[in-house]
């Protein structure tokens, strides 16, 4: 089975591999399967463009990955953002879909920040603690109090995108509503 993986709003596919936890993880999913990850444009290890692309352009990148990879057909798997990116892709390129796995997703960005209030406390994070694990709090609350993980959070922020990057991903993505392209989905 081809597993194509489609992170959350930032990612950083190398730090990835440096938590046990998650290693762990990947390495079971590769017991019964071929998992295909990336980085998308502006993140990790993707170069840094001065605008970040738009949901099809980035299905199109997901496309561009399976190719490259010789990958015909696939279960497309997202977390957060990744979630409506996966959804997209498989309403768009249902040939290419084997199944759809969704995790944490959202089909409207305000079921993830319902409020300006809301974006404006993540933007207030991120202008000033950027990079030290304080917002595991928001994102894994169980591992809040290790500390080595809250490290390797961290780490993951200031990996997955500079402060202006993260800002501008959010930006994009609080114009994220694919609640009328859901009955599309057929897998």
């Amino acid at each position: 089975i081809d597993l194509v993986f489609i992170q959350g709003f930032i990612s950083h596919i190398e730090n990835y591999l440096e938590e046990p936890n998650f290693a762990l993880w990947l390495r079971i999913l590769g017991s019964f399967s071929r998992v295909i990850m990336f980085d998308k444009q502006g993140t990790g290890l993707s170069d840094r463009g001065s605008e970040l692309p738009e949901l099809d352009v980035r299905m199109d990148d997901v496309r561009a990955v399976m190719d490259a990879e010789g990958v015909q057909r696939s279960v497309i798997f997202g977390i957060s953002e990744g979630g409506s990116l996966a959804t997209l892709f498989a309403a768009s390129h249902p040939d290419r879909c084997q199944a759809l796995i969704l995790y944490g997703a959202f089909a409207q960005f305000s079921s993830w920040l319902p409020t300006q209030a809301a974006m404006k406390s993540l933007f207030d994070y991120i202008d000033s603690d950027w990079g030290s694990g304080e917002s595991l709090q928001m994102f894994a609350p169980t591992m809040n109090e290790d500390p080595v993980f809250k490290q390797w959070w961290g780490k993951f922020e200031r990996y997955g995108g500079s402060p202006g990057a993260a800002k501008n991903l959010i930006r994009m993505d609080s114009q994220i509503d694919i609640t009328e392209i859901l009955p599309a989905v057929n897998v």
